[in-house]
């Protein structure tokens, strides 16, 4: 809840002049902001079937236009938003401000900013915006189950620069938790997580990763020769909808603060052979009455969240069509790289596609262990447990993701039965790569794949009018257009300098996609 008499140095700064908590940000309070901080512009930002988030200035002169603005949104083109999707005849959306999102632009001064929603020439909320189909999978899921959906994101992504000291060297793929002056970006990741704290709050943590390349081969200029230092930046949980568009935005930011230190940050799925990919991992939980329900009494893994598992393993062969869209996803989805290639769920075991991480479960006040003159107890919080999927990586369609993820775990509980039953047979106890895993269902192993198991997959997207069809369809196309099918039998057959040469061109042709 929040306090206004309690501000911290990243508390969100709109609060701190209205005093209230975002969620409750009225017009009024944000006429207040523009007088008050002078504000030149107002910026609306809206997310495409691109997966990339877009941008709308409007100058600002007197309280009517802001008035204006605020209550009725502006018109775009949704054909050129929606290319595929939208009829060039009947283009027009508005796009309309969501209050809570208000953030101050960190690059741009004078510049009040707003995550928007696509609303048709019906007043209703479009329904083929990748925003719009999450918001009406998370509604579905909460009437059918009365709990509601939460989730948080990893973002991770190589920073990749101009180095001209060798002092303090990295070492390859021993990057993990890094600490200057063995990484150098610190202080660039540092500007990152105050931004997105400020803008979007829940961020939980952030760190340098494993992959660390000294020097990157590559035919393409922009990246050739540099160093790059792999960095994850994970969130707390919240609503899954607002989830999606936190992920979208942050990626922004780090864009730009790359950019304004002649950095580049990609999210591409993997850089080079035998070094770390970029996956984008999702936690989710559900929570029944404010309370996390992922665990029963006895603080084991509860009904609820194995019928989850259950969900998502039904339908995680075609979730990569919305997770992984490009060819370079399947050259990070390979086995002893931490990424998984198989259906299955595991305790902490990191191959495995969906992991049940420590939660806290069953402990608390631990730092009373190390500090025995910390007498009084805190009461116990909320149990943290989570369950993550782990194939989705940086290529992904945000929105579509988080509307699949939300659609795959409502049917768990539509079919919960079928699903208990799916859980228990995909459970690995072990090192995945330590058993016998013939009977587990396999992930693609390209776009051709994916688009091949989405298409025959359909229904499962399409019941209830939670996916239009013509996006199921537009996902398909798009992943076809990867020309992928025979990708890796062409790798294979390749001699080895030319097979890396060729791997370096698939992975760095999408450096900057999404």
């Amino acid at each position: 809840m929040y306090n206004p008499q309690e501000q911290f140095a990243l508390s969100n700064p709109i609060s701190i002049i209205t005093g209230k908590d975002p969620k409750d940000f009225t017009r009024e309070d944000l006429i207040k902001v523009i007088i008050e901080k002078k504000i030149e512009r107002v910026a609306f930002h809206y997310t495409g079937i691109d997966g990339k988030i877009k941008e709308l200035r409007i100058p600002i002169t007197n309280r009517q236009q802001a008035e204006s603005i605020l209550t009725d949104g502006e018109r775009v083109d949704g054909s050129s938003l929606f290319k595929g999707i939208v009829d060039a005849g009947k283009s027009d959306l508005y796009v309309v401000p969501v209050y809570k999102s208000a953030f101050f632009n960190p690059f741009v001064e004078g510049s009040l900013d707003f995550i928007c929603r696509f609303v048709d020439k019906d007043g209703q909320l479009a329904n083929f915006a990748p925003d719009n189909i999450l918001l009406n999978a998370v509604n579905l899921f909460r009437k059918e189950t009365g709990m509601d959906l939460k989730a948080l994101g990893e973002l991770e992504f190589f920073l990749m620069y101009d180095n001209e000291t060798d002092l303090f060297p990295a070492q390859k793929q021993k990057g993990y938790h890094a600490a200057a002056p063995f990484v150098k970006t610190g202080k660039v990741l540092s500007e990152m997580l105050r931004y997105i704290t400020q803008l979007c709050g829940h961020v939980k943590y952030a760190h340098h990763e494993v992959g660390y390349m000294d020097y990157v081969e590559s035919d393409f200029p922009e990246i050739r020769g540099k160093k790059a230092e792999q960095v994850e930046v994970e969130f707390l949980p919240m609503p899954i909808e607002e989830m999606a568009d936190v992920l979208v935005l942050s990626r922004w930011i780090i864009r730009n603060v790359a950019y304004r230190h002649n950095m580049t940050a990609t999210f591409v799925p993997k850089l080079e052979n035998g070094h770390a990919g970029n996956g984008m991992h999702v936690h989710m939980l559900a929570c029944k009455d404010g309370k996390n329900a992922m665990v029963d009494a006895n603080g084991e893994l509860s009904e609820v969240a194995k019928t989850m598992i259950g969900g998502l393993c039904n339908y995680a062969p075609s979730i990569t069509a919305f997770g992984n869209t490009v060819s370079a996803s399947y050259l990070r989805l390979v086995p002893h790289q931490e990424a998984p290639t198989k259906v299955c769920w595991s305790a902490m075991n990191r191959s495995a596609l969906i992991r049940v991480p420590l939660g806290w479960t069953n402990v608390n006040n631990l730092a009373s262990l190390v500090n025995p003159q910390q007498v009084e107890k805190s009461e116990k919080f909320d149990s943290k447990q989570t369950i993550e999927l782990r194939s989705p990586d940086g290529s992904c369609n945000t929105h579509l993701l988080m509307a699949a993820i939300a659609t795959a775990v409502e049917w768990g509980f539509e079919h919960q039965k079928e699903a208990l039953e799916l859980a228990a047979a995909s459970h690995v106890k072990v090192n995945i790569h330590d058993t016998n895993t013939d009977d587990l269902a396999e992930l693609a192993t390209s776009c051709a794949e994916s688009a091949e198991i989405l298409l025959k997959s359909r229904d499962l997207y399409e019941r209830k009018g939670i996916f239009p069809p013509q996006v199921i369809s537009n996902q398909a196309k798009m992943l076809q257009n990867e020309n992928d099918s025979d990708l890796n039998k062409r790798l294979m057959a390749l001699p080895d300098d030319e097979k890396l040469k060729e791997s370096r061109r698939v992975m760095h042709r999408d450096i900057h996609k999404h």
